[in-house]
């Protein structure tokens, strides 16, 4: 029996319908691929391990289960993590059996490709495909937006959109879309986020770009930017 499918917001972005999903993933339907951004998994063991808060140690599974999810509705037979798949490059290495046992299924019989971050340069040892970055025509799937790219998929920023109504403001994780580049929203449960209308992310996405809220449904709106 087929998934459920996830509510979506569909996008054109040069030419190629993708849908921008309620979890924070991509979906690419004509290549038959899957995007994730910034998992962080490994993150409640890393802060352990430095000294940092103590945080229950349940995030790996959770963000696994939510890609599972994906997976399921999507059946890709590619999937891109771009890159901070680990919140460091111990974290790999120090992947319980819990969380590596839900990892590897989701892995097998597809093409699984690890891009490199700036928290997790090093070779994985769970296998996979491990890349400075991917291309795939017409796109460029890379972990940090580069200016002047074209075409680009990235993630990095863990952009989200303050807006404000009502008396009171809501807060929520955001694709950012213009015409040459995609920035993806976080994918991980343990991760913040950077406010797009921070200078960053002004600067990076071009006038009339898009952030696509996460929710159920995503909804789009005008990027929120600093009044000049």
């Amino acid at each position: 029996m087929n998934a459920p499918s996830p509510p979506i917001h569909v996008l054109q972005f040069r030419g190629h319908t993708l849908h921008a999903m309620a979890s924070g993933a991509l979906h690419w339907p004509a290549a038959e691929l899957l995007c994730v951004s910034d998992l962080h998994l490994g993150k409640s063991e890393r802060m352990a391990r430095r000294g940092g808060p103590m945080l229950p140690p349940y995030e790996g599974i959770d963000t696994l289960l939510r890609l599972d999810a994906d997976i399921a509705a999507t059946r890709p037979r590619t999937v891109v993590c771009l890159g901070d798949s680990f919140d460091d490059a111990a974290s790999a290495d120090a992947l319980d059996d819990v969380t590596a046992s839900h990892l590897r299924p989701l892995m097998a019989g597809r093409r699984w490709i690890w891009i490199a971050g700036n928290h997790d340069p090093g070779p994985i040892a769970l296998g996979g495909t491990h890349l400075s970055e991917y291309r795939l025509a017409p796109f460029v799937f890379r972990h940090i937006a580069e200016p002047g790219a074209e075409a680009e998929i990235s993630g990095h920023y863990h952009p989200k959109a303050r807006l404000s109504g009502r008396g009171r403001g809501i807060t929520r994780p955001c694709f950012l879309v213009d015409g040459d580049r995609i920035v993806m929203p976080a994918y991980g449960t343990y991760t913040g986020g950077l406010h797009c209308d921070g200078p960053e992310l002004s600067a990076l996405m071009a006038p009339g770009a898009r952030a696509i809220l996460l929710g159920v449904p995503p909804v789009a709106v005008p990027m929120p930017r600093r009044p000049a």
